[in-house]
């Protein structure tokens, strides 16, 4: 029997038994749409967190620090030492301070961050509005959280001027105690963007602090060539007895967690996909026996049971994959549903958008795939059942 005989006989049950075949494909629709949304949702939240915390340069980028009080002090000799490594790319010294910040009268405590523009970028953070400082010193960047604290909105800042003072430590060789010198810069700086971010921080060159003799740097910010030297790089900064973190150890250790959230979420899907299944393998079963006699002639004029398997066989594979088709129908359009509804929500109460599914191309052809498999499954039985049915016994069949 030619394999478009066998598909026009499969499809003959769609128009015979309409209403029937609509709902168990419905049916396994719903069983596909709880695994789209569910583990899109999965994926929704992983993006949406991983886009939140790096960028693509951050994560070829590793934080230097001390150890303990007795490892090198990051000055220029490490800074010399790992420069002209062929994995590295850049070196950034990163001087963290307390510090005041005065704008439009208002005066606030903030870490101050003394660095190099292309700190910002290594340090994944995300401009809200504006840009980065410039290199000449006369600009800040400051974090929405203090924007919030001064209770403007983040466009509202840009251009405005702010004065800026300093606390340096001083040792007083007592016991290893230390005080502070509050130092303000005479210059005024310019608000040059916000950057996302709840604590109080405040962006500035190094060039700001001409003059003034600053402490060594509390870390290094060093980029490798690529994240393939990261290894490399964290074997050279062990030599010189100093520690190295990356955020692509962050990175890995969340993609951990996410892929045992999905895998969960996927569980609790397929829970409700095997409910669709029965209700596929009990229309077929029906299937079969209201067919028992139209077996029994087709066995009765020369049909090899291998053809009345495989007409079984391709119309349960047939209503999984349409199953499919309309599962990832209403797990897309639910999914952008729910996230539109859930924007809403939270734009009102002062929050930001964000994407809460997330469906890769590779996990939609999977889920197609696997919900042609699970109609072939049903049908497995149905069909083996037919093509073993005695021809005499079939012709009897009332």
């Amino acid at each position: 029997m030619l394999f478009s005989d066998l598909l026009k006989l499969s499809l003959r049950m769609f128009k015979a038994r309409t209403m029937r075949t609509i709902l168990t494909i419905l049916g396994m629709g719903v069983g596909i749409a709880a695994i789209m949304l569910l583990v899109s949702f999965g994926y929704g939240l992983q993006r949406a967190l991983l886009e939140k915390i790096t960028t693509s340069d951050a994560l070829s980028t590793i934080d230097i620090t001390r150890t303990d009080d007795t490892s090198p002090r990051l000055d220029r000799t490490v800074i010399d030492h790992l420069t002209p490594l062929p994995f590295v790319e850049a070196v950034i010294p990163v001087i963290e301070l307390r510090g005041q910040t005065k704008i439009e009268g208002i005066t606030l405590d903030a870490g101050t961050v003394v660095s190099q523009p292309e700190f910002l970028k290594l340090e994944g953070l995300k401009f809200t509005d504006g840009r980065n400082f410039s290199s000449d010193g006369r600009e800040v960047v400051i974090t929405l959280g203090m924007a919030k604290a001064f209770q403007k909105e983040p466009a509202e800042l840009i251009g405005k001027p702010a004065t800026l003072a300093i606390f340096l430590p001083k040792d007083t060789g007592h016991s290893g105690r230390r005080e502070e010198t509050r130092i303000p810069i005479q210059q005024p700086f310019v608000i040059s963007g916000v950057v996302e971010g709840d604590e109080n921080i405040l962006y500035v060159s190094t060039d700001a602090f001409d003059g003034i003799p600053m402490p060594a740097a509390t870390k290094l910010k060093v980029k490798g060539r690529s994240t393939d030297s990261l290894p490399e790089l964290r074997d050279a900064v062990g030599q010189l007895s100093l520690s190295a973190s990356s955020i692509s150890e962050t990175i890995d250790q969340a993609n951990k967690v996410f892929s045992a959230v999905q895998i969960v979420l996927m569980l609790f899907g397929v829970i409700a996909l095997v409910v669709s299944a029965i209700g596929m393998f009990n229309t077929m079963t029906i299937t079969l026996l209201e067919r028992t006699e139209e077996i029994g002639i087709m066995k009765s004029i020369g049909a090899a049971p291998i053809s009345i398997s495989l007409m079984f066989m391709v119309e349960s594979t047939l209503m999984g994959l349409l199953g499919s088709i309309v599962g990832i129908g209403i797990g897309f359009f639910g999914g952008e549903l729910i996230n539109i509804l859930f924007n809403l929500v939270a734009t009102n109460f002062g929050g930001q958008e964000v994407d809460l599914f997330h469906s890769p191309l590779w996990f939609v052809l999977s889920v197609t795939v696997f919900g042609a498999f699970v109609g072939f499954l049903t049908g497995l039985f149905p069909a083996r059942k037919a093509a073993k049915t005695d021809a005499l016994e079939a012709l009897r069949y009332k």
